[in-house]
């Protein structure tokens, strides 16, 4: 006992809330036992754990509590009739630092080689709560927490099946994060996860404190400004994610859930297409769809169609056009840098101040700074609108991962629009279909189904199909799923 007070003192020195408590048991207090915890992690800093272990031995007439020794409690735990649930026995030193720090209690008892663990820890993690990134009008509300094992449980019920596998891996480094990936066996695509399991095996020991740190081990382009996985905060969308043969991935410390494989389209949805009426849902689909092509392409349109094809505007509207942009120093295309770059500072700002004072701030400067820059002359009216436009129509998009994308391919299209008007356009689009054709994630192809294409799949892509038929189509699914097997 005297070689593991000295290593573990070692290991932790200097640490202030490291406890080291010696105590005495047995025939005239004559056995020596070491309780080792960290007091800013354990809950229970007692030796109440032993105690109900010597009431073990007294219940199971092994003898009187006074006269317990180190034969008998190796025997006992040898037998597996330990009433403390928690209680495991470690051989390694190395798994004994480990444990500390995971919060357990560990005792060392002289004359024994092993030594006991009890989970005592006390972890502070905020409650169930309404999902934050994802609000919906209709549909569950319920969102992950900081748990893991939490997190994997909200899933489990609602996914009751034994075809669910959850697994667990362990990083290196410092932080030594608990990472857990789940699929549903049968429905998975089994080359992707070969490919996920094969990428995740590649992690480095480094520390893993979030989600999206794995997401650059998994991704197959890095310098890519798509995001080729999608986050979610809520427990439906990930059980619905395992359901569909996608591969979830969560880590300890944080909410977010990781899916793959996942196309454009994936993007796009939200899990409220589902709890709308299909007319309603199919509806807002295509809004986002429109919404999608404002948000990337609208400065540089109006860039394109003001400075080199002004005979495509209604004359009326070249009228009040030209008349906004009399007196302005800048050519459109700089009118539009200059704006783009405000709004994004805006949104910054909105983002990184309290919450009670950054949708004030976002509001009235966006107010301020537009009426101000139209008043001096800076930029016109119709540039202050569609930027505006462009920002609002970025805000309809449900992953935000997909909207910073966008923010950043805006100006090389603007570029393009500058230089070459509309025809400029369309090679900027059409170099982007080009790398979005090639870009795959997990093996999938990220346009699909339209590259390659896949009729059935595109109806339920663009457009939502009734509930009864996908119901319908995911029962064919399972029967040949089992006659497979």
């Amino acid at each position: 006992m005297d070689r593991n007070y000295a290593y573990v003192r070692s290991r932790f020195n200097p640490c202030s809330d490291l406890v080291l408590f010696r105590w005495n048991y047995g025939p005239k207090l004559g056995r020596r036992a070491l309780s080792v915890y960290l007091d800013t992690l354990v809950l229970d800093k007692r030796t109440n754990f032993f105690k109900q272990l010597l009431q073990d031995l007294v219940d199971h007439e092994i003898g009187d509590g006074t006269e317990v020794t180190p034969d008998m409690i190796m025997r006992q735990f040898s037998n597996h009739v330990a009433s403390e649930e928690s209680a495991t026995l470690v051989d390694a030193l190395e798994d004994v630092e480990r444990l500390v720090l995971s919060g357990c209690l560990v005792i060392f008892i002289d004359g024994w080689s092993r030594a006991l663990c009890f989970r005592a820890g006390r972890f502070e993690t905020r409650q169930v709560d309404e999902p934050v990134t994802e609000p919906v009008v209709q549909g569950p509300r319920e969102s992950t927490v900081e748990n893991l094992k939490k997190n994997i449980g909200m899933i489990r019920t609602r996914v009751q099946s034994s075809a669910v596998k959850f697994n667990f891996i362990q990083t290196g480094g410092n932080a030594r994060t608990t990472i857990a990936f789940g699929y549903v066996e049968g429905a998975v695509a089994q080359e992707a996860l070969d490919a996920f399991v094969e990428r995740i095996g590649q992690l480095p020991d480094a520390d893993v404190l979030e989600t999206s740190y794995i997401e650059d081990v998994l991704e197959e382009r890095t310098w890519t400004p798509f995001p080729q996985f999608r986050y979610t905060e809520r427990t439906d969308v990930a059980a619905s994610a395992l359901l569909n043969g996608k591969i979830i991935v969560l880590v300890e410390g944080t909410g977010s859930v990781l899916i793959g494989p996942t196309t454009l389209f994936e993007l796009l949805q939200s899990s409220e297409d589902f709890y709308q009426r299909t007319l309603m849902a199919n509806f807002i689909r295509i809004l986002r769809f429109i919404a999608l092509m404002i948000a990337l392409g609208l400065p540089s349109l109006y860039i394109a169609v003001s400075t080199f094809h002004p005979e495509m505007i209604p004359t009326v509207l070249l009228l009040a056009v030209v008349d906004a942009r009399e007196g302005i120093p800048f050519p459109a295309f700089l009118e539009a840098v200059i704006m783009v770059f405000i709004f994004e500072i805006l949104r910054e700002a909105g983002i990184r101040l309290p919450r009670p004072v950054g949708s004030a701030v976002s509001i009235v400067g966006a107010l301020v700074v537009g009426e101000a820059s139209i008043n001096a002359g800076i930029v016109s009216p119709s540039m202050v609108v569609v930027i505006a436009l462009t920002g609002i129509a970025s805000f309809a998009l449900p992953q935000y991962n997909l909207a910073v994308s966008l923010r950043l391919l805006q100006l090389p299209l603007m570029i393009l629009s500058a230089l070459l008007g509309i025809f400029g356009l369309m090679i900027g689009f059409s170099l982007m279909w080009i790398h979005l054709i090639g870009l795959k994630s997990l093996g999938v192809p990220y346009m699909k189904p339209l590259a390659p294409w896949t009729v059935g799949e595109l109806q339920n892509t663009v457009v939502r199909r009734p509930l009864k038929v996908l119901m319908k189509q995911n029962e064919a699914r399972r029967q040949r799923s089992k006659g497979t097997r």
